[in-house]
């Protein structure tokens, strides 16, 4: 008999209730690709045995290609989404992706300011690897000057960091440099994502703000040769966040993410003819 039935006396079986996995919600783009984005998010908070709500800010034309064309979800429409989930279907994380717009930006801040929802997750998107604008100047400025201060977490890639703090971050010692600004800007918990460094490792940095100072710690593996890189910073970010909400400290979430995300990447399958997605579900298939 199937462990998730039970038999009653005249032989007839039911379900068994099972208990309800941890909500995270994504706030997010959508991208049709299913690469990056609220889809991609499903996939990871599935992988995690966690259930994925979602919020799209924004409508991308893209593929393995790049980014063509964004088109920004109307404000109203993304608080009416985010108001009629809460009621519902409150999340024990948050992983607010690209926002696409100011008045977007101000939503999702006026949500969160009002309802101060757990484990909140800020991936500071900027613009796309192909080079697209992903957040206008007003948004910009509200994510370096408010968001910052009411995540749990903020998890930017070396462009996103230098963008933030207006300064280069090209190195190990930048990283460190750069979180420390971050700090000042009010961000309580950094993980600056460092992909892109040169050399034979790829290195996160955790950096957290206590009472007695800043901790920092590295997180480092080996380089993948693989060019299934589309939307690595979303997949880090949501497991993150998935983590979080499973009850993991952030250091542990950190490294397990980090796993999540290398393995991710190793077991990919070949598809389109620029960076492909990540393999999410990877582990229905051990």
């Amino acid at each position: 008999m199937d462990p998730q039935t039970t038999q009653t006396w005249d032989g007839r079986c039911y379900s068994k209730p099972m208990s309800a996995p941890p909500v995270v919600l994504s706030i997010a783009g959508f991208d049709p690709s299913c690469g990056a984005g609220v889809t991609a998010d499903v996939k990871t908070a599935a992988a995690h045995g966690c259930y994925a709500v979602t919020c799209v800010t924004a409508m991308t034309v893209q593929s393995t290609l790049g980014v063509r064309q964004v088109v920004a979800q109307e404000a109203r429409v993304v608080g009416d989404v985010l108001r009629e989930l809460v009621g519902d279907l409150p999340p024990l994380a948050v992983r607010v992706g690209m926002l696409g717009s100011g008045a977007v930006a101000e939503v999702v801040l006026e949500y969160l300011e009002r309802l101060a929802p757990p484990n909140i997750v800020l991936d500071p998107i900027l613009r796309s690897s192909s080079g697209a604008e992903l957040l206008d100047a007003a948004g910009v400025a509200v994510l370096r000057t408010q968001l910052l201060r009411l995540a749990d977490v903020v998890t930017p890639n070396l462009d996103e960091a230098a963008a933030l703090t207006g300064r280069p971050v090209g190195s190990t010692a930048d990283m460190k440099a750069a979180a420390e600004k971050l700090h000042q800007l009010g961000a309580r918990a950094v993980v600056i994502k460092g992909g892109h460094l040169t050399g034979p490792d790829a290195m996160e940095l955790l950096s957290i703000q206590g009472v007695s100072g800043v901790e920092q710690q590295e997180f480092r593996a080996s380089r993948l040769q693989t060019r299934a890189t589309h939307g690595t910073g979303c997949a880090f970010a949501t497991a993150l966040a998935c983590n979080l909400a499973l009850g993991k400290e952030l250091p542990d979430a950190v490294a397990a993410a980090k796993h999540y995300v290398s393995t991710a990447m190793s077991r990919a399958y070949p598809l389109g003819a620029g960076p492909g997605p990540l393999n999410h579900l990877y582990r229905l298939q051990q």
